[in-house]
């Protein structure tokens, strides 16, 4: 292409509305790639750090552990994951020996009780008791890992389906009080294929007393996905998936009343509402 060639492209009214389009396409991209901000228990605090991304990027922390650092509008942003039993009130992050300061707000969450057949999947044997030690310990690690690299936070919903009990529910297991639902499910066919709501390692796989076929995946920078009940597991530990790509199969493995996927999103080893990372 010759000079001539390409002053009459630029200057061509369709070529500089494309040109256009695209620019603000970018821009609106660009302002999508953090998380919603939602700063209650169980949601994400997101902090404009003011400082300006031509600066190195720094190095964050709360309540002694790293926070996921992303740019957004040539600023750096810190995004905080808020555990289900924060007391709502003024906290802090750390930045050398600096403090940004955010106010986390409570939120109500509602009750589900639920009927178990499996009695042992309520109240497990001492055998069971033993295995459930042993995998929380290797699951905490998993949650634990920081892997430094870009990340990709806007997701997509890893099965096509209702969202049947919402995270940060108190459930109750044959009238029996237990731990807060710490993901979302989402209800769907046995067999329904599970996709890479974005791009990551996967970091770990196998079969849990609770969870039954398990599945985690690393985004980066503490940000660690994790899909439960699995019929079939489709990728193996150390591969590495793109948004999209197939990983697994819906399953009613591990304490279920039917099939389903069981989808945790864990941030600064803190489970958080997964769709405050969902795209429009």
């Amino acid at each position: 292409m010759n000079y001539k060639q390409l002053v009459k492209l630029i200057f061509n009214p369709t070529t500089a509305l494309a040109c256009s389009i695209l620019l603000l396409t970018s821009q609106n991209s660009l302002a999508d790639l953090l998380p919603k901000s939602n700063p209650v228990q169980g949601g994400i605090a997101v902090i404009n750090l003011n400082i300006p991304t031509t600066e190195k990027m720094p190095v964050a922390k709360f309540n002694k552990k790293r926070v996921m650092i992303k740019p957004k509008n040539q600023s750096w942003h810190a995004i905080v994951g808020i555990s289900l039993n924060t007391k709502p009130g003024k906290y802090f992050i750390n930045i050398e020996n600096k403090k940004y300061s955010f106010l986390v707000r409570s939120k109500k969450y509602k009750t589900q009780y639920l009927t178990i057949k499996n009695k042992r999947k309520v109240n497990p044997t001492k055998k069971d008791i033993e295995r459930i030690i042993k995998e929380k310990k290797i699951i905490g690690a998993v949650f634990r890992n920081w892997r430094e690299t870009n990340v990709e936070t806007e997701f997509i919903a890893p099965v096509k389906g209702p969202f049947s009990s919402p995270f940060g529910l108190k459930r109750f297991f044959n009238k029996q009080p237990r731990r807060p639902h710490s993901g979302l499910d989402i209800a769907a066919k046995e067999g329904a294929p599970i996709y890479a709501p974005a791009a990551g390692l996967i970091t770990n796989t196998g079969d849990y007393f609770f969870n039954g076929n398990s599945i985690f995946i690393d985004h980066g920078q503490g940000l660690i996905t994790m899909y439960c009940h699995l019929s079939e597991v489709i990728m193996k530990k150390g591969q590495k998936v793109k948004q999209g790509d197939l990983i697994g199969k819906v399953g009613m493995t591990g304490r279920v009343t039917g099939p389903h996927l069981h989808w945790s999103v864990n941030l600064n080893n803190t489970r958080v509402e997964p769709t405050l990372f969902l795209n429009k």
